[in-house]
């Protein structure tokens, strides 16, 4: 029986990861999860995915930790013995929106060690072992997919830290992209705009007079669903030949109008 192939989706147990998670199991790959969450916190969701015919394995751990990256790798190989697609979501946002002259260095730390240095250092860990595969079978695909936001490029001087990171992140594909392009394992940005999620919850208000004010050309919130279908194009394969390229899922917020 031919193998499914494995994606490890980081923050995949709600929210846009779980998005992510339903379009890729939908897809046909089985998947590791992680969440910060005890296991027990998230069973309704992974039980649902894997009503979807596919196996689900459970990696708790915060990925600003070098220990629990090493851990939640191992425990994949041990359950699966291969990785195909590593999908960087995994975010957190400021735990107070403060102006950039007064915002704290605690609060830069918080959100750089998640943010970027967990999901560099994830990418790391997962395309050395990506390299492995490759070398050892010809016809093995893998790649990696980094969903940061349009808080890369779009100034929020409320949230600095989080811009920075996210500008952080997309700098970090083109790096890896470069690297790998060798062993033919593309990396790619998924960028989304606003989207309806536990994480923008608190400006919902904010948001939806933006919006309905011309915030985005298309007249709606995003939703995960619209990021997981992006993502799960890429990890099909569908654009082999598009390494270090950004995906926009931003209802058109982006784009330079008078």
């Amino acid at each position: 029986m031919e193998r499914r192939p494995v994606a490890f989706i980081t923050g995949g147990s709600r929210g846009i990861g779980y998005g992510i998670a339903e379009q890729l199991a939908d897809a046909g790959f089985d998947l590791a999860i992680n969440g910060v969450r005890p296991e027990d916190a998230v069973r309704e969701a992974l039980d649902a995915l894997r009503s979807r015919g596919i196996d689900v394995l459970y990696c708790p751990g915060d990925i600003a930790s070098g220990e629990a990256r090493a851990d939640m790798m191992a425990s994949i190989n041990a359950h699966f013995g291969r990785l195909n697609v590593l999908v960087n979501n995994a975010g957190v946002a400021p735990k107070e929106r403060r102006d950039i002259l007064e915002a704290t260095e605690e609060s830069f730390h918080y959100v750089l060690s998640t943010n970027l240095q967990g999901a560099y250092f994830l990418t790391q860990a997962a395309a050395n072992w990506m390299i492995a595969q490759r070398t050892e079978q010809t016809e093995f695909w893998g790649c990696i997919i980094n969903v940061s936001s349009v808080s890369a490029t779009v100034a929020s001087v409320n949230r600095g830290e989080y811009c920075v990171a996210k500008a952080g992140l997309s700098m970090a594909t083109q790096l890896f992209a470069a690297r790998l392009g060798e062993y033919d394992i593309p990396v790619y940005e998924v960028r989304p705009g606003v989207i309806k999620t536990d994480m923008t919850a608190g400006v919902t208000a904010k948001y939806d007079a933006l919006i309905d004010n011309g915030l985005t050309v298309q007249k709606r919130w995003g939703v995960p669903y619209d990021v997981g279908r992006a993502v799960a194009s890429l990890a099909k394969g569908d654009f082999p030949y598009s390494t270090g390229q950004v995906i926009l899922v931003d209802g058109g917020l982006t784009i330079p109008r008078l």
